[in-house]
C-alpha cells in the first residue's frame, strides 16, 4: 500500500468481512441474484419492444429504467468476492465507476418521477391522457432525464478527485464510494460535503416532490371511485411504481441526504447492497407480477412462440 495515494494509480477495496468460505457463499448468492436481474430486465425490454399492447408511456419509461438498472457495481463486487485479500481498482476505473453510478442513479430518479406523473395523468385525467402523454412528450422527458443525470454529476465527481488522498489508499467498501474517498483526504472537505449534501437534497427530494404530489392526486381520485373494482383497477396501475419508490428512495435517502458524507461504512455497505443488488432484482417482479398487463404479456409471448412451433 502506498504512503501517498494522491500519486498512486490505484485504490484498495476492503470488500466484505469474513472468511474466504463465507465470501464464496456470498458470491454464489449474489451471482444468482445478478443473473436473475439481467435475465429479468432483458425480458422486460424485449417484451416491451415486441408487444404492441405495451407501447405506452408507462412501459416506454420502464424500458429505459430496466436498461439503466445499475450494472456498474455488481461485477466488481462479485470479482472481489472470488479474490483472496483486498481488491485493487485503478484511479481511472474508480473515477469512471463513481461517475456512472451517480449519473445513472440520478437519471433513474428523474425517470421514476416522470413515471409518477404518468400514473397521475392516467388515473386523474384518462380522457386527456393520450394528448398529454404523447410520443413527443415521452421522448423529451426521457432525453431530458438522461442529459440531466449525466451532466449534473460531472462536478461532484470532479470535486471528489481534486483532493489529495494522503491518509491511505484503502477504501472501506466494495466499490468506489464517494464518502469513503473523501474520508481518505487530508484536505478540508467540509465545504464540498455540504455542497454534495444540498445537491443530493435537490436531486432526491426534487424528484420525490412530483411523486408525492402525483400520489396525492391519485389517492384522492381513487377514493372518489364508487365501485371497489374501479378503485382496484386504478390502484393496480400504480402500485408497482409505488413499491419501487419506497425501496429505492428509502435506501438513497439514508445514504446521501446527510450533511456528513464521511460517516462509517458499516451501515452504508448494507444499504448499498439494497440499491445495487436488491432493487434491480426486484424490478422485473415488481413491474410484472403487480401489473395485469405485465403479467399477460409474457403469456401472450409464450403462446405466440408455441403457435409458431406448431406451424
Amino acid at each position: 500500500m502506498t504512503s501517498n495515494p494522491s500519486c498512486a494509480t490505484e485504490f484498495c477495496l476492503s470488500g466484505f468481512p469474513g472468511s474466504q468460505g463465507l465470501h464464496h457463499v456470498l458470491f454464489a448468492v449474489f451471482f444468482l441474484f445478478y443473473s436473475v436481474t439481467i435475465m429479468g430486465n432483458t425480458v422486460i425490454i424485449v417484451i416491451i419492444c415486441v408487444d404492441k399492447h405495451l407501447h405506452s408511456p408507462m412501459y416506454f419509461f420502464l424500458g429505459h429504467l430496466s436498461a439503466m438498472i445499475t450494472y456498474i457495481i455488481a461485477p466488481l463486487m462479485l470479482w472481489g468476492l472470488l479474490l483472496p485479500g483486498m481488491q485493487t481498482i485503478s484511479l481511472a476505473a474508480c473515477v469512471a465507476q463513481l461517475f456512472l453510478y451517480l449519473a445513472l442513479g440520478t437519471t433513474e430518479f428523474a425517470l421514476v418521477g416522470a413515471m409518477a406523473v404518468d400514473c397521475s395523468v392516467a388515473v386523474c385525467n384518462p380522457l386527456r391522457y393520450n394528448t398529454m402523454m404523447n410520443s413527443h412528450t415521452c421522448i423529451s422527458v426521457v432525453t431530458g432525464s438522461w442529459v440531466f443525470g449525466f451532466f449534473s454529476e460531472i462536478w461532484p465527481v470532479y470535486a471528489t478527485f481534486q483532493f489529495t488522498f494522503c491518509k491511505s489508499n484503502m477504501l472501506d467498501h466494495f466499490y468506489c464510494d464517494q464518502g469513503q474517498l473523501l474520508k481518505l483526504s487530508c484536505d478540508d472537505t467540509l465545504f464540498t460535503e455540504f455542497v454534495l449534501f444540498f445537491m443530493a437534497v435537490f436531486i432526491i427530494l426534487g424528484s420525490l416532490a412530483p411523486i408525492i404530489v402525483s400520489y396525492t392526486y391519485i389517492i384522492s381520485t381513487i377514493l372518489k371511485v364508487p365501485t371497489a373494482s374501479g378503485s382496484r383497477k386504478a390502484f393496480s396501475s400504480c402500485a408497482s411504481h409505488f413499491t419501487f419508490v419506497v425501496i429505492g428512495y428509502g435506501s438513497c435517502l439514508f445514504l446521501y441526504v446527510k450533511p456528513k458524507q464521511t460517516q462509517a461504512a458499516e451501515h452504508n455497505k448494507t444499504v448499498s447492497l439494497l440499491i445495487s443488488v436488491l432493487t434491480p432484482l426486484l424490478n422485473p417482479f415488481i413491474f410484472t407480477l403487480r401489473n395485469d398487463e405485465g403479467k399477460q404479456a409474457p403469456r401472450d409471448g409464450v403462446k405466440s412462440c408455441c403457435q409458431l412451433l406448431k406451424d
